[in-house]
């Protein structure tokens, strides 16, 4: 394979690759085809393959290409790349940087510039981008909803040719994705012409769903190079036996071990599933290894601690990093050596996501290390790595037609433009994916609601836009706009309290409003790794101090946590039920090793260590005698009990994942208090 780019690139981009690369990849190859004949197209490729660059050096090329011809640039947006994390975007933003300058070196007549627009950037940024638009524009979902609606910047989009949208997987499957559909088309509107449209992604299934997502009712070329590359990945389990919960025996045997893979590698990131779990780590990572080699990175820090957190690890000045989701996509946070998840991930597309963080290149290896918390944590992962080894993944499910989100947007064009027939609007509705079925009555009932607003006693309030019923037009209503811009995005809001230094008011991150309520001034928390001591509490604000390294207490914060995806509950039943075949009936007497059939399955079809194997199967077997039969997707088991009080409490095992189980449960409970005529509290978990 040739180590040079296409002859069609632009000699100065092909001479700026030679500098840099080796031969391309497959996925770029084939990418750049497709985006080259102008299609739209959709890439997926394993994670750390290059698929970023693949959509970019097209356009720069392209760039490059018409200020050689016309003698400069305009300032105008060309390119609009949407990620699906600030953090993300600004990633993408600093690694522009280096190719753009490099490449006005060779060319010093050209000049690119690029932008990042997302809820971190500064009003200045903002005011001047507004001024003099960028070449390339990085942005998110909601931050392109925002500009979209704002006038000025509305048209600052006309001039764009093409969207590339990064991570799609990532929003595909929540009304943040309908959102950004409907945004999509909005820009193709705005614009005046389809715009040509790359979506990139390492795990998405069904490949053909998500590019009819990316474009739907046109010819979208598909690359796929599959999400499979070779991984080196494991199960750790401690030397104590896990429990249903963590004793601090088994804490302190997990962090002995993490401390031994800590130092036998250069950097490693290790993913948690909640941020009040990521400063618990990091504060005895840190007494063990030293404040100066540990950090956290959450979504409540402060933008500065983020970034100074990436920085650290990216110069190698940190060994460790723990982390949530915040680091999960493509960001470059450097030479990563190792990633330890802590507890599930719940999908097999997540696992894949974080542990590629590690060897994060087209040749390199990533290596993953799992520690899974509980017995039934041991029991997921097992089965995940499994899917891993099998090459499954999750499959995503469109959301179809959210009429909140609708409500949001059509608020929002109508607000951005004077007027609008009611059969265009609907007809741009239905060109976004998740709204292609839409049905004009359901369309026609949002738009009255909007016009109508609500009804009080002093007559009807909260209309937001003017619906004519006999012209079929659409107009705004003063205020409409504002509405619009002060409440747009599909992320759930949740009311948190900011954390300000004294005495210089410096921002140091967010707190839950019910910790922040139940906190007392002279309390001592943690936050970004660092003690802080609570100096005053009110409106909205935590005025703190530093505590110079006082014993903190943990924080926490409330959100959705990401249920069992239905392709890993499948995995999880089948280990169930393939144990269960070999574990001894309930009522068979025991013998000694009764339990070796079922361990050699878990070792051999699991490739589990043994002393993980010997866990599950001792587990399994001991429900099985106390229960009667292992429960599975196939097979209920009720458990009837009495507690210490004397109360009847009813276990449904029923191993279906925490979002089915949850709507289960609430079904069950109604049902139970009409029943018997007496409330009752209902519980579920995975």
């Amino acid at each position: 394979m040739t180590t040079l780019l296409p002859q069609d690139f632009h000699p100065v981009v092909q001479r700026w690759w030679a500098s840099r690369f080796a031969e391309p990849a497959d996925a770029q190859l084939e990418g750049w085809s497709a985006i080259r004949r102008g299609e739209h197209t959709l890439i997926a490729a394993p994670t750390g393959s290059g698929k970023t660059l693949a959509a970019f050096l097209t356009a720069i090329d392209h760039l490059l290409r018409e200020a050689k011809e016309q003698g400069g640039l305009p300032d105008e947006v060309r390119v609009i790349y949407v990620s699906p994390l600030k953090a993300l975007s600004a990633d993408i933003h600093k690694n522009l940087a280096e190719p753009r300058r490099e490449i006005r070196a060779l060319a010093p007549d050209v000049k690119i510039t690029a932008a990042v627009r997302s809820g971190d950037t500064p009003q200045n940024e903002r005011a001047a981008m507004l001024r003099t638009p960028p070449h390339i524009l990085v942005t998110t979902p909601e931050s392109l909803y925002l500009l979209l609606t704002a006038e000025r910047s509305r048209a600052m989009l006309r001039t764009a040719r093409v969207v590339i949208v990064d991570e799609i997987h990532a929003v595909v499957q929540s009304r943040r994705g309908a959102h950004l559909a409907l945004s999509l088309e909005r820009l193709d509107h705005v614009c005046g012409r389809p715009l040509q449209r790359i979506g990139l992604s390492a795990t998405q299934k069904p490949i053909e769903e998500v590019a009819r997502f990316l474009k739907d009712g046109a010819p979208c070329s598909i690359v796929d190079r599959g999400h499979q590359r070779r991984i080196d990945l494991a199960i750790e389990v401690p030397k104590s036996p896990l429990e249903a919960v963590m004793s601090g025996e088994v804490w302190q045997e997990i962090y002995e071990r993490l401390i031994e893979l800590i130092e036998s590698h250069r950097t490693t990131l290790i993913m948690v599933n909640t941020r009040r779990l990521a400063e618990r780590m990091a504060h005895q990572l840190s007494e063990k290894l030293g404040n100066e080699y540990v950090a956290a990175h959450h979504g409540s820090l402060a933008k500065e601690a983020r970034l100074e957190a990436e920085m650290r690890l990216r110069e190698g000045k940190l060994k460790v990093l723990v982390a949530t989701a915040s680091l999960e996509l493509g960001i470059d946070i450097g030479h990563v050596d190792l990633v330890c998840q802590i507890s599930s991930p719940h999908r097999i597309a997540t696992l894949l996501q974080r542990v590629g963080r590690s060897g994060h290149t087209v040749r390199g290896v990533p290596k993953g290390r799992v520690f899974p918390l509980t017995r039934d944590d041991l029991i997921e992962c097992a089965a995940m790595l499994r899917g891993v080894r099998d090459g499954e993944l999750d499959r995503v499910a469109v959301p179809d037609a959210p009429l909140d989100v609708l409500a949001q947007q059509i608020v929002a064009e109508t607000a951005a433009q004077e007027k609008w027939e009611e059969d265009a609007l609907l007809c741009l509705v239905r060109r976004a994916f998740p709204y292609r079925d839409l049905e004009p009555s359901d369309f026609k009932d949002v738009v009255e609601m909007l016009s109508r607003g609500y009804a009080t006693r002093n007559g009807r309030r909260g209309a937001l836009i003017h619906y004519d019923s006999v012209e079929r037009q659409l107009r705004a209503r003063k205020g409409s706009r504002m509405s619009a811009i002060l409440n747009g995005g599909a992320i759930p809001e949740v009311f948190d309290y900011r954390v300000l230094l004294e005495p210089e008011g410096h921002f140091l991150g967010t707190l839950n409003e019910d910790f922040a309520i139940e906190s007392l001034p002279g309390d001592v928390f943690q936050l970004g790794n660092t003690s802080w001591r609570i100096l005053r509490i009110g409106n909205g604000v935590v005025r703190v101090a530093d505590a110079e390294g006082q014993p903190p207490s943990m924080p926490f914060w409330l959100g959705e946590a990401p249920a069992r995806s239905d392709e890993m509950t499948a995995a999880v039943s089948r280990l169930r039920a393939g144990a269960d075949a070999l574990l001894p009936g309930p009522d068979v007497p025991r013998r000694e090793g009764e339990l070796g059939s079922a361990i050699d399955f878990l070792v051999g079809h699991y490739f589990l260590p043994a002393a993980a194997a010997e866990q599950i199967a001792a587990y399994l077997g001991e429900g099985k005698r106390a229960l009667g039969a292992v429960p599975t997707t196939q097979t209920l088991v009720l458990e009837r009990f009495f507690d210490e009080s004397g109360g009847m409490q009813l276990v449904l095992h029923a191993p279906f994942g925490s979002r089915i189980n949850r709507a289960w449960g609430l079904a069950l409970r109604k049902k139970f208090c009409q029943g018997f005529n007496f409330e009752l509290q209902a519980a579920a978990t995975e």
